[in-house]
């Protein structure tokens, strides 16, 4: 039989987690091997489950693996064991909760796990797993232990104060715990005149500030019925040293990070130097962005609030638009990089005859340029609609050279605004034609979508992520993030969420069914579908980790199984 060995300089403390998948995945189907073996190693079955932690050099963790039989893979989240031996565990609590007593199997097996990819050929290996998430048999937390704090950081999100209050809920009711701290915004005040002077906390930085509330069940009752967050919340202050040594100070052993990609990447540091540092202290992330640019995960909390929210602002452009001669009403959402809220908003409205966004590329003039587009629908139907995320048509704008490279204090490019400078060509173009007066007006809702609160869906999504991390918590998993995959709470590795963005895949059929539905040209020559096509298929081919990013089925439910996959 043959084996799949590391090279004989390399050790299973160096060999990359995506390497050993990818050639695990490769030797898996076409059934070739009965053992793995690596350099200065044991063999270790094929029919049996193996596992990998290992530390490289520079002390950062490395993915922990396992793998089974017929290409399984479980890319595994950290566990306290895996770095502290000999603690102590008690049975969970909720074995003693009247109100679970009668929910069948309620407590997760151990080896539960869900996959990544639910469509696969009979012939293909099973592929990359997640961790089951859900509440265990034995907890390695008493309830009087726990000192817990949770922090917000980034934009605003529908559903902040709706994951607050179920994380708290969820300690105070299901587990006993008491001790809850929201990291907190802080301010300077001018003693004399009693005017607020300086921000100075709120996300990361509100570590530093000492600025904290307790929260209790009290405290968090009603908070889910109003938009943005009641712990406050800011870009950047990340210094990992001061929050972890903040962190042990105040005795905190749970932290509850609730941010998009760059905050996970955040946690994913103060995981490690907490795991460094030897300290029984849970690090869980919930992902959260506006955009649904995170990746592995089905779809982000607000998101469903977004685009129900975002309808408002595309019915009252095509009011507008149909109330005059040639009317045209424009309207920008959110989008920096990923289309998401665009694509779906237009898809939701059916008013909509032009969707741009920054995964498709679109020119201007010429033919089969979105001014003849234009031209064409107002001397057929006298209006239209046009939607456009933030970040489309960049390229075609003539930045600055000092708005080119400015960042906000998260690290993310400061876009020029696309919305004005396009409303400000059209008008100039048919002003140069002169052959047909417009009206155009251009509807900018952008931050208005995002600080109303969650709606019903919403709401539930962020219920269920939130008493997910709890539990994963109290099991001792840490280093990890709560997400739903294929309609499954599942545990994801950081590494996963923050190794690269969520795209609007133009080449899947979600993308087809928003060009069927607008009827609006792609503005895309064969040369860009043809590129786009094998951009697509090289993911596919490359690392087992990025393999299995493409979703599942294009005929998936609203997320981003739709799409290839903070």
């Amino acid at each position: 039989m043959d084996s799949i060995f590391a090279p004989k300089s390399s050790s299973i403390s160096t060999l990359s987690s995506s390497a050993f998948i990818s050639r695990f995945l490769e030797a898996s189907s076409s059934r070739k091997f009965s053992s793995l073996t690596f350099a200065g190693s044991r063999p270790f079955r094929y029919s049996s489950f193996s596992t990998t932690f290992a530390m490289v050099s520079n002390d950062v963790s490395k993915p922990k693996i396992i793998t089974g039989d017929f290409g399984y893979v479980l890319e595994d989240v950290p566990h306290f064991t895996d770095y502290i031996p000999g603690l102590a565990t008690c049975s969970n609590p909720l074995q003693d909760n009247p109100a679970y007593s009668v929910v069948k199997q309620y407590f997760v097996h151990v080896d539960d796990s869900v996959p990544q990819k639910i469509v696969a050929h009979k012939d293909s290996p099973r592929g990359i797993h997640f961790r089951r998430a859900g509440p265990r048999q034995k907890v390695y937390f008493d309830s009087d232990e726990v000192h817990a704090c949770i922090v917000t950081c980034g934009g605003l999100c529908p559903g902040l104060n709706t994951v607050i209050r179920e994380i708290v809920y969820s300690l105070f009711h299901m587990y006993g715990v008491t001790r809850v701290l929201g990291i907190e915004v802080s301010y300077c005040f001018d003693l004399d005149s009693n005017l607020r002077l300086q921000f100075r906390g709120g996300g990361y930085r509100g570590f530093y500030a000492r600025n904290t509330i307790a929260l209790t069940p009290k405290v968090v009752n009603d908070i889910h019925k109003r938009g943005g967050t009641i712990l406050g919340t800011s870009r950047g202050g990340h210094d990992t040293s001061k929050i972890v040594d903040s962190i042990q100070d105040r005795g905190i052993n749970q932290v509850y990070i609730i941010g998009g990609d760059g905050t996970q990447k955040g946690a994913s540091v103060i995981f490690e130097e907490i795991r460094r540092r030897g300290l029984k202290v849970v690090v869980a992330g919930i992902p959260k962005t506006i955009d649904n640019d995170i990746p592995v995960i089905d779809k982000s909390f607000g998101f469903d609030t977004a685009v129900e929210e975002a309808q408002r602002a595309i019915n009252a452009a095509h009011v507008e638009a149909e109330s005059v001669e040639n009317g045209i009403g424009l309207v920008k959402l959110m989008g920096r990089y990923s289309g998401f809220i665009a694509m779906y908003a237009t898809l939701a409205s059916r008013d909509v005859d032009c969707c741009l966004i920054p995964e498709s590329p679109f020119y201007l003039d010429g033919e089969g340029g979105l001014f003849e587009y234009i031209e064409k629908q107002l001397k057929e139907n006298g209006h239209m609609v046009i939607v456009i995320a933030e970040g489309a048509g960049q390229e075609l704008l003539s930045e600055s050279k000092q708005s080119r490279n400015q960042q906000d204090a998260s690290g993310n490019k400061l876009l020029q605004d696309v919305g004005l400078w396009i409303s400000q060509r059209i008008k100039d173009y048919f002003s140069r034609q002169k052959t047909m007066a417009i009206n155009l007006k251009y509807i900018d809702p952008t931050y208005m979508i995002r600080a109303v609160p969650s709606n019903a869906s919403d709401n539930v999504y962020c219920t269920l992520l939130a008493q997910s991390a709890v539990h994963g918590a109290m099991a001792g998993y840490t280093g990890f993030t709560s997400g739903l995959v294929n309609g499954r709470q599942t545990y994801i590795p950081f590494h996963r969420i923050i190794e690269k963005q969520n795209n609007v895949v133009i080449t899947d059929r979600m993308w087809a069914r928003l060009l069927s539905s607008t009827n609006q040209p792609s503005f895309m020559s064969d040369k860009d579908v043809t590129e786009e096509y094998i951009s697509e298929e090289k993911k596919e081919e490359g690392p087992a980790t990025q393999l299995l990013d493409t979703g599942n089925c294009a005929d998936g439910v609203l997320g981003n199984k739709e799409v290839s996959s903070v």
